[in-house]
């Protein structure tokens, strides 16, 4: 079961971490997102503090991946 959390919480992180245009933006709204995600994952499991570790990790990689006409989400809400 743990597996299948995992990859659910690393599948999740890539479709939500490429909020922003540049690496930078990416990466740190990847982590925040990875982070909040892998630590309700890690509570359902008892880890809540390693979940999000691993969730803000992969998160902010994969964020800091990708590029904005990869992912692109519309203009981050504090540009509008």
């Amino acid at each position: 079961m743990g597996s299948r959390i995992g990859i659910l919480t690393v599948a999740a992180a890539m479709l939500l971490s490429a909020c922003g245009t540049s690496p930078g933006d990416r990466g740190l709204s990847g982590a925040g997102i990875g982070a909040a995600g892998g630590a309700v994952v890690g509570a359902l499991v008892g880890a809540p503090l390693a979940g999000a570790a691993i969730g803000a990790g992969a998160g902010a990689l994969t964020g800091m991946a990708t590029s904005p006409s990869n992912v692109y989400l519309g203009k981050p809400a504090w540009e509008q």
